[in-house]
């Protein structure tokens, strides 16, 4: 039988209600499977068990009583490295933040406890969360549950490998270039990007900055549909400053069924090619949506030039994160920009422009993204959802070389491996919500997933297809050596 620890978040809490096992008993539980199984995965680094044993002990009292704190009564939980949790360093990866000890729990961990959960500790992330794989200085190299030479993706690597191998309940990552997406589809796991601006991230930045960034949100990962669903409704809504004057409502799923399904499916580009087997995983997705009397049109996408997007993303991504940026580093790339030749559009040299983009210059960029939201409204009166690669490949050797030096190798052509981010920009620059789902295996074992993108604010949309075919085509698969 498998692990009990493999269940979905909401099975678990029904357990707990039930009184089939008690809240410190499960946590044990879990502590005993992170004790063994975790040497060799390195995904959670840093822990406060006496804080969560106390919590999960006053858990079980609660629930003698007849209390019930939230539907995650007494589950253990962990959050990503970046998340502010009292007492546990909150660095980013980063060398120099290694002594930064949060102070209090940020506004999302804040909801999560809110909701009951126990939380018992944090996971690895790359350097400044700025890469598909989870290595950095001081906590080292996060191993893939299905293979432990590869990633588990980056930046909620640690977070992603965690929960495909059993050691935590239920996971928040956050997500600017696919830090949720391909985690998920590395692993085999379900995540969701909501709508940009519906989860404030405050207790999610550097140096704790208030500031929510362009593009960069925060959202749940979990083994089940329904899990993501739930973590979105415990962290959504508005934080004090502006709840005073707005409250969030998202409406409903436009569909309740696969049944007229109205899919835009697409299934590669030439800005970014996808490996041959993967698409025709992808290619299988379609052809079972359309048995399910699905209305899918292949190669669906909205009116504008994808290639523009693209370098609208490369641009406006660096122009995001270059606040994060040391004055030396900032006075560094504005020197490498004097020197860079006008018709360079590689993607350092986009990357060099976005870091030290003028204002002026950032609400031109932003207004033609504006135009590409849009043509996206336009695109969604005609289909309920896009369904797109979330990567190129599924989970690569680890490879810790940065990120400009390394190379994908797809269908026998060595890319630049940056190239990849053109399917997080894709749905990331629009502020779009964007659910994965695992569609399968690899003929060398590897998990796969789809991306499912709604209209702006129809989260509910795309988590309810994600629900679907978790029902109806692919389920998390516990990784064989972890079950």
């Amino acid at each position: 039988m498998t692990d009990h620890a493999f269940l979905a978040a909401k099975d678990l809490a029904r357990m707990i209600r039930r009184k089939e096992t008690g809240c410190e008993e499960l946590l044990n539980h879990f502590l005993a499977r992170v004790e063994k199984h975790n040497p060799k995965l390195n995904a959670i680094i840093a822990t406060d068990i006496p804080r969560a044993k106390k919590r999960a002990r006053e858990a079980d009292a609660a629930l003698a009583r007849g209390e019930v704190w939230g539907p995650l009564h007494g589950v253990p939980m962990t959050v990503k490295e970046s998340n502010d949790m009292a007492g546990l360093p909150t660095t980013w990866g980063v060398p120099a933040n290694r002594n930064s000890i949060a102070k209090t729990d940020g506004l999302a961990v804040t909801r999560w406890l809110n909701a009951g959960v126990t939380l018992f500790g944090k996971t690895n992330v790359p350097y400044l969360l700025a890469d598909s794989q989870s290595w950095n200085e001081i906590y080292g190299c996060t191993n893939n549950p299905w293979d432990e030479t590869r990633t588990p993706g980056g930046s909620s690597g640690g977070a992603s490998a965690a929960l495909a191998a059993g050691l935590t309940g239920i996971e928040m990552g956050s997500d600017i270039a696919s830090s949720i997406r391909n985690p998920a589809h590395y692993c085999g796991l379900f995540g969701h990007k909501p709508t940009w601006g519906i989860c404030p991230p405050r207790g999610h930045a550097v140096g704790g900055a208030l500031r929510q960034t362009d593009i960069s949100v925060i959202g749940p990962l979990a083994r089940s549909a329904r899990d993501i669903a739930l973590g979105l409704d415990i962290i959504a809504g508005p934080d004090e400053i502006d709840g005073v004057g707005y409250r969030l409502k998202l409406p409903p799923a436009r569909r309740k069924t696969l049944r007229n399904l109205r899919v835009g499916f697409i299934f590669d580009d030439a800005n970014a090619p996808v490996d041959e087997e993967y698409k025709s995983m992808l290619i299988k997705l379609a052809d079972f949506l359309r048995k399910q009397k699905a209305i899918v049109h292949d190669n669906a996408r909205p009116d504008f030039d994808f290639g523009d997007a693209a370098r609208l993303f490369s641009v406006m991504l660096r122009a995001a994160t270059s606040g994060r940026s040391a004055d030396e580093v900032y006075r560094r790339n504005v020197e490498e920009v004097s020197r860079l030749d006008p018709k360079d559009d590689s993607l350092s040299a986009r990357a060099l422009r976005g870091a030290t983009i003028s204002h002026r210059d950032w609400l031109q960029l932003d207004e033609k993204r504006t135009m590409m939201r849009w043509k996206w409204h336009e695109y969604f009166k005609n289909y309920d959802v896009l369904l797109c690669p979330v990567m190129c490949t599924p989970a690569f050797p680890h490879d810790h070389r940065p990120s400009y030096e390394r190379t994908s190798t797809i269908n026998g052509k060595i890319y630049p491996a940056m190239m990849e981010t053109f399917w997080a920009g894709y749905t990331g620059l629009p502020l779009l919500p964007a659910s994965t789902a695992p569609i399968g295996f690899t003929k060398s074992g590897l998990p796969a997933g789809v991306q499912i993108v709604a209209a702006q604010y129809e989260d509910r949309t795309a988590l309810r297809v994600a629900r679907l075919l978790e029902k109806e085509y692919q389920a998390f698969t516990p990784p064989p050596r972890y079950a």
